[in-house]
Parts: structure tokens; C-alpha cells; sequence
């Protein structure tokens, strides 16, 4: 065994480039999959570490359907025995800032031994410090810092890193004061260890509903963070697939290229189950190294990636992740594993071909390759199959997970129909041909087509990927910019800084004959979630632009007569809200929902109300920007300077609405900007996968082309011919990756979409990016066929000769 696992290791000192390729293909998915499951595992400890010492995780909570709890309640319940925990929330705006407010008894409340510790880590403070020193809070350290402003001897914020961005925790007797909510609770946690026989609570407390901790401010940040982390596992394994292209046909070459070899140690004696298992310790070998070596890459470029992911995680989702990176046995095991299990994948068909070939060594190599009828129904079967497969499990079940099974399905379905498809339009093509030379190409071509059939499936992935990708990108790009369109319906934005200052704006406006539409909103929560509540005031540009995606026919009406309500569409598929519903939004406060509107790249959920109603329930709220619309005499930089001359507003706070709609598109394309390097990688990893299969089919070709030779075709032709195959199978594979892109452009913006953020997008067909495409196509094929069409160029007659004397070529 030692010997003939030797015999096959020298084939790699004949071809260091393949085994460059190889382990370069292998190491590059290993690499992507492990850096990405080394920042998950990462964000995970994270999660449980912060989980673990606030003392919440998994905790269940009492909560009121009218949003407060009256302390009373509260009392009660504890003098009957039940261990509770109160618990006030609200939102508190200081220094132009709005953060969250959670006022806790630290003497019940689970997470104190965390605030002891920041109070004895501060070194000012002890364990006692924090129950006697008035106006000790604490929060992350990034909101520390921006609240540094405020009186040092009112409020003392120590650090606590484990805290969310943008929440501050105090003593409940500090929040009650400044939320001004004195007597109310909004919710109670309910303690683990409790004393036997307690009466039942639904008795004790009819009105009260039982909830769970994990969707409150300081609940499991992995609730909200898990499609990202899906979205990253989904990239992780789509480079993870596109590297093992390359190690498949590396392989496969390899293989090719050691059939004289292997014949030679068949007629030594060397049994196949022999040689099956010197490829099988050979493949293994090179996981191993490229896997080891693809763990080094990952580690490092997880650890380039982890800060950026970090500031990721805490800007969207409020989740706490350290920017260090520590080396764990899951990811690494992981890591190799996936080198192990794709390399052996990816090697299967080249142990099959070594086991035909076993069988066969009298017979020239391509006997083997045609395909019966009953392979082409086994095919077909398994093809539907899978896509029949993924549409079920999209109709029963939900979430992400599902959208991505489907779009699993029917990826890796559409892409074992291929075979099959392309069978029969071949056979139709050569029933048609009336030239001999097309008649051969026909035949020829269907008889290379099992060979092929990896790398065409290939190209068929990255076509439909670009389809589908770029008709997402360029479609919700459209969208997104009717959308900043309609949003922006004031010529002039004015960012303010007290509410004086926004006084002062709106008298200069109507002073100008100019209308003010000033943006007032309140911070609350709704079902433990972060909640923006707008307040508008009645104007015809709004009635008239304002993106609705559903609602009544009078929804303005409804708006500023009614008391009706306008909600965002992420919270409509978040809470199933739909128009003519109604919903409560706090104490004595609920309204009926008008409409339901767009808006794009919010991760929280919005409300518009009129701004009377919204002071109704909120006497000053909150105003940081005032649009402005001049009338139509004035030019909007007109209005702009006046605004600088008159009040002295700094000119970086005044901004046109064409200057804001240029930023945001360029933030959107700068968003996206990766996808055109991922369809260029996409089509060249195709390309590289032709590539391969046409040199791992060129001894083979050689019987099937000098019989064509000796009749007179010259080389010239031959070569044509060759080109001209290639870039069939191309148009071939992209008529029919045409359909699937869209398809997959349709699950990713209806599906995919949906439950990532909330909102669907439109779809548009772009068919001039189809013909730009289908060039690029071609273009990767006929580079594909250069090699060999070059070699046949090059091809001596003796050569061809050969073929004659020796049918085992």
C-alpha cells in the first residue's frame, strides 16, 4: 500500500500547479467557512456571556395589555409569596439623545451582582455604594461616553459592558423620577426558585399577560441577531461550495491524467479496492494539509472581519460583541471537518471513474460515458424532487430557515435537471441537423455531456446567481429611489438642537411665506420592541408622495380626522397587522391602523399619527429636524442661506433634498458594491470548473477525433468545431439559468426579504443586463476552450496516428 500510495503522490511532483490549485481551491473554502464560523462562535459567547451575568436569559416576565402595571399590583402579588422582580421602562431624552431607561430593584433584580461588580470595578464604589449613592446608573461604555455631558452631580453612569448601546440601568426610585411615572411598572420578572403551593397567577392577576424576558431590552441578543448570523452561515457555505468547484476538477484531472499509471499497476497486480484506497488516503492527506492551512487564512481574516461585524451587530441589533477573536474547538472542528466532507465530495466522482475504469481497461475510456434512458428518468426524478421538496417546506414552514431551504431546493434541483435538459435538446438538434459536421458536433457533444456535467451545473449556479442577485440589487435599487423620492417631500431639511432653536426655524419659515413640516416623534416600546411614533402635520405633498403600501381610500382623512394611525410594514409582518385593525400603544391609548407604508432599511418599528394626536398622549415631543418647502419664487438655496444669514444655523445642518437623495444612493451602492466582484468570481470560478473538465477530457478526445481527422476534416476545423461546442453548451446553460434567475430574483425579494427586514420589493426585469451577461457567458466558455483548442492546433499528425495503433489512448 505504502508503494502504490507513493506511485500516486508523484503524479503532484509531474503537476505542482494542479496541486497548487487543489490545495489553494480547498484551503480558499475552508478559509471562508471557518472565518465565518469563527465570528458566529464568537458572537454566540458573546450573547451568552452578557445573558449570563445580567441574570435574565430565559426568564419569564407579567406584563400588562394596557402597557403599565400599577405598583399596587405588584405589592400584592409579593405579599402572597411569589419572588417578583419590578421592572420600569421608558425613554429619556437628554442632550439631544434619546436612549432607553430601565429602572430595576437592585435588591430582587437578577443581573445586581453585575452592577456591584462595575461599582466595585470603578473603584469609588462598593457593593453598598450602590443601593445608597443617589443617581448611580449604568450603561455600555459607548453611551457612557456620549452621555458624559450631563450633570456629574445629579448622575454618576458607571461602565457595564455587557449593557445594550443606547440603555441605561438604574435604581427603579431614580427612573420612576425621571420618566415621571411615579406608582407604574412595566413588567415583573418573574424569579426561578419559588415557594410550593403559591396560589396561580392568572388568578391573582387576571389582567396580566406571561411573557418571556429573552424579547426584552435585556433579553437574548441572538433572538434578533439569528438571520444575520443565518445570512453569514448561507455566505460561509456558498464560498465554502464555490472553492470545491475548483477541488473537483483538480481532482477529476488528476485522475485523467494517472490512467496510464493506473492501468500500469492493475497488470502489476494491484487489486482496485488497492487503489481506491491509496486515492482515498491521498485525498484525506490533502484535506488535512489544506484544511489546516485554510484554518490559519480563516483565523485571520475572521479576526480583520470581527470589529467590523461587532459595530455591525451593536448598530443594528444593540448586541454586545467583544472585537477580539478566541481560537475554539467548535469552528476548528468545523473548519476541517467541512475541508474533510467536501474534499471527499468533491473526489467521489473520481473514485467512481477509477472504479469503471478498473472495469474496463480493454475498453477505450469513453465507452462508459452515454447516458441510458433510465439514468435520464433518475435524474429528472431527483431533480423535481428537490425542488418539490423546498416549495414544501416554504409552504409549511416559516422564517428564514425555510426561504433558505427553498432556495436550496431549487438551486441544487434545477441545477440535476441540466442533465437531462440538455440530453434532450441535443437529441432534438441532431434530429434536425441536415450538415454531417453538425450531425458529429450533436453526437459528439451529447456524448462529452456526463463529463461536463459538473462544470456545466457550475456555470448554470453562477449565471442564475447573477440573474437573480443583480435583478434584486438593480430592482430594489429602483425602488429604493422612487422611494427617497416620495420621502423626502420638503425641499429644505433642517437639523435643530433644542427645541427653541426648532421654534425659532418654523416662525422664520412662516416669515418667508415658506411651510414648515416638522418632524416631531416620540420614543416608546411596543410588545418589549423599540417603538418610534411620528407626529405629522396635514400637507397636500405628503397626502400626495408618501409611500403607502396598503390602505384605505380617505387613509390621509383617517389620519388627521380619525385618529387613525399609519404603520411601517416591518412592524405589520412583525405583529400580523393589517389596515382597519386596531392597536393599543399604551395606557387609555389605542387607535385604528389607516395604512401601512414602506420603509426601507429601518430594522424597528415606526408609527405616523397626526402630531395633535401624537401631543395628546405626548405633550413635547421630541423635534430634530424641520423640512421646509419655499414657495415657488424662491429657489430652495435661496432658502438655505437666508437660514444661515438670519438665525446663524451652520451650513453643514441645512441640506437640500437633492443632496440628501446623492448620499443615500451612494450609501446604497457602496452597500452592494460587493455583489459585482461576486458575479465576476462566480463566472471566472465557471470558467476555472470548463476549464478543468475540457483538460481531464482531452486523452479521451483523442479517439473520437482522429477518426474525424483521417477523413479529412483538418485541425483547423476540428478546433472551430471545438470553440464552437464550448460556447454552445454556454448559450445552452444560460437559456437555461435564465428562468431559474428570476426565480431565484422572486424568492429573494418576496421570501428572502420578507423575513430578513420586514418589507417586499417590487420586481423589474432588466434585459439589457441579460445581454451583458450572456457576453460575459461566452466570453468565460471561449476562454474555457482556448487550452484546448490550442492544444489541438498544436497536435502533430504522428500524434493522431497513434490513436490507430493503441485504442486505449
Amino acid at each position: 500500500m505504502i508503494h502504490v500510495l507513493g506511485t500516486m503522490f508523484r503524479h503532484w511532483r509531474r503537476a505542482p500547479l494542479q496541486l497548487v490549485l487543489l490545495i489553494a481551491g480547498l484551503a480558499l473554502a475552508t478559509a471562508l467557512w471557518s472565518a465565518v464560523q469563527a465570528i458566529n462562535a464568537e458572537a454566540r459567547a458573546s450573547y451568552g456571556r452578557a445573558v449570563e451575568r445580567l441574570g435574565t436569559g430565559g426568564m419569564a416576565a407579567l406584563t400588562s395589555p394596557e402597557g403599565a402595571i400599577a405598583l399596587q399590583t405588584y405589592v400584592r402579588l409579593r405579599r402572597v409569596g411569589w419572588q417578583l422582580s419590578p421592572v420600569l421602562e421608558g425613554t429619556w431624552a437628554q442632550g439631544g439623545r434619546s436612549v432607553t431607561l430601565l429602572g430595576v430593584d437592585v435588591l430582587s433584580y437578577p443581573g445586581a451582582p453585575a452592577m456591584v461588580t462595575a461599582a466595585e470595578a470603578d473603584g469609588s464604589l462598593g457593593p453598598l455604594g450602590v443601593l445608597t449613592t443617589p443617581g448611580v446608573m449604568f450603561a455600555h461604555p459607548e453611551t457612557q461616553a456620549a452621555l458624559a455631558g450631563l450633570d456629574q452631580e445629579a448622575f454618576r453612569i458607571l461602565p457595564l459592558p455587557d449593557l445594550p448601546p443606547n440603555l441605561v440601568l438604574s435604581d427603579i426610585s431614580v427612573v420612576e423620577g425621571l420618566l415621571n411615572r411615579p406608582g407604574q411598572l412595566s413588567r415583573i420578572l418573574i424569579l426561578p426558585d419559588q415557594p410550593e403551593g403559591l396560589p396561580a397567577l392568572s388568578v391573582l392577576a387576571p389582567r396580566l399577560q406571561r411573557s418571556s424576558t429573552d424579547d426584552g431590552p435585556l433579553g437574548d441578543p441572538g433572538r434578533l441577531t439569528r438571520s444575520f448570523h443565518l445570512n453569514l452561515t448561507a455566505f460561509g457555505f456558498l464560498s465554502f461550495g464555490v472553492g470545491l468547484f475548483i477541488v473537483q476538477g483538480s481532482i477529476t484531472l488528476g485522475i485523467e491524467q494517472r490512467r496510464g499509471t493506473i492501468r500500469t499497476l492493475r497488470c502489476l497486480g494491484v487489486a482496485m479496492s488497492g487503489l481506491m484506497a491509496a486515492l482515498l488516503l491521498e485525498l484525506i492527506v490533502l484535506a488535512l494539509v489544506a484544511g489546516g492551512l485554510g484554518l490559519v487564512v480563516g483565523y485571520s481574516l475572521a479576526g480583520l472581519l470581527l470589529p467590523d461585524v461587532s459595530a455591525t451587530l451593536r448598530g443594528l441589533y444593540g448586541a454586545p460583541v467583544d472585537g477580539t477573536l478566541s481560537l475554539r474547538l467548535s469552528w476548528v472542528v468545523s473548519g476541517l471537518g467541512m475541508a474533510l466532507a467536501g474534499t471527499l465530495l468533491a473526489g467521489l466522482q473520481a473514485l467512481l471513474s477509477l472504479r469503471r475504469m478498473g472495469r474496463h481497461l480493454s475498453q477505450a475510456s469513453y465507452a462508459t460515458a452515454r447516458l441510458n434512458r433510465t439514468h435520464i428518468w433518475i435524474w429528472c426524478l431527483s431533480g423535481a424532487g428537490l425542488i418539490s421538496l423546498g416549495a414544501v417546506v416554504l409552504q409549511v414552514g416559516s422564517g428564514l430557515l425555510a426561504g433558505f431551504v427553498f432556495l436550496g431546493g431549487l438551486m441544487l434541483g434545477s441545477a440535476v435537471l441540466l442533465l437531462p435538459v440538455l440530453t434532450l435538446l441535443l437529441q432534438g438538434m441532431r434530429r434536425m441537423a441536415r450538415s454531417p459536421a453538425f450531425q458529429w458536433l450533436t453526437a459528439d457533444s451529447q456524448l462529452q455531456l456526463p463529463g461536463l456535467s459538473l462544470s456545466l451545473m457550475a456555470l448554470l449556479l453562477a449565471v442564475a446567481t447573477n440573474v437573480g442577485v443583480g435583478t434584486m440589487v438593480s430592482s430594489f435599487r429602483m425602488t429604493f429611489v422612487d422611494w427617497i423620492d416620495q420621502r423626502l417631500v420638503a425641499d429644505v431639511f433642517v437639523e435643530v438642537e433644542t427645541d427653541a432653536q426648532a421654534q425659532a426655524v418654523m416662525r422664520w419659515a412662516k416669515a418667508n411665506d415658506a411651510r414648515s413640516l416638522p418632524q416631531s416623534y416620540s420614543d416608546t416600546r411596543l410588545n418589549s420592541a423599540p417603538l418610534r411614533i411620528y407626529g405629522v402635520v396635514d400637507d397636500p405633498l405628503s397626502r400626495r408622495d408618501w409611500p403607502l403600501v396598503r390602505g384605505a381610500p380617505d387613509a390621509w382623512d383617517q389620519l388627521h380626522s380619525a385618529g387613525a394611525v399609519f404603520v411601517n410594514e416591518q412592524l405589520a409582518h412583525r405583529d400580523g397587522l393589517q389596515p382597519g385593525d386596531r392597536m393599543t400603544l399604551g395606557p387609555d391609548w389605542s387607535a385604528p391602523i389607516a395604512a401601512v407604508y414602506s420603509d426601507y432599511g429601518n430594522p424597528d418599528g415606526q408609527i405616523i399619527m397626526s402630531l395633535p394626536a401624537l401631543r395628546a398622549h405626548v405633550p413635547a415631543p421630541i423635534v430634530r429636524r424641520i423640512g421646509l418647502v419655499p414657495t415657488e419664487a424662491t429657489h430652495p438655496g435661496d432658502l438655505g442661506q437666508g437660514l444661515a444669514r438670519d438665525l446663524g444655523i451652520s451650513a453643514t445642518a441645512i441640506r437640500d433634498k437633492d443632496m440628501i437623495k446623492s448620499l443615500s444612493i451612494a450609501v446604497f451602492d457602496r452597500t452592494f458594491v460587493v455583489t459585482g466582484a461576486l458575479n465576476i468570481l462566480t463566472l471566472a470560478v465557471a470558467g476555472f470548473a470548463m476549464l478543468t473538465s475540457f483538460l481531464s477530457q482531452w486523452s479521451r478526445r483523442l479517439p473520437q477525433l482522429a477518426p474525424v481527422w483521417a477523413m479529412g476534416v483538418s485541425r483547423a476545423r476540428l478546433a472551430g468545431l471545438e470553440l464552437l461546442r464550448s460556447l454552445g453548451f454556454a448559450v445552452l446553460t444560460f437559456a437555461c439559468a435564465l428562468p431559474l434567475g428570476l426565480g431565484l430574483a422572486w424568492a429573494l425579494l418576496n421570501v428572502i426579504n420578507l423575513e430578513a427586514f420586514g418589507w417586499r420589493l417590487p420586481m423589474y426585469l432588466f434585459p439589457a443586463e441579460w445581454v451583458r451577461l450572456f457576453l460575459l457567458t461566452c466570453l468565460a466558455a471561449g476562454l474555457a476552450a482556448v487550452v484546448p483548442v490550442l492544444r489541438l492546433l498544436r497536435l502533430s499528425p504522428a500524434r493522431l496516428l497513434e490513436v490507430f495503433s493503441n485504442d486505449r489512448l
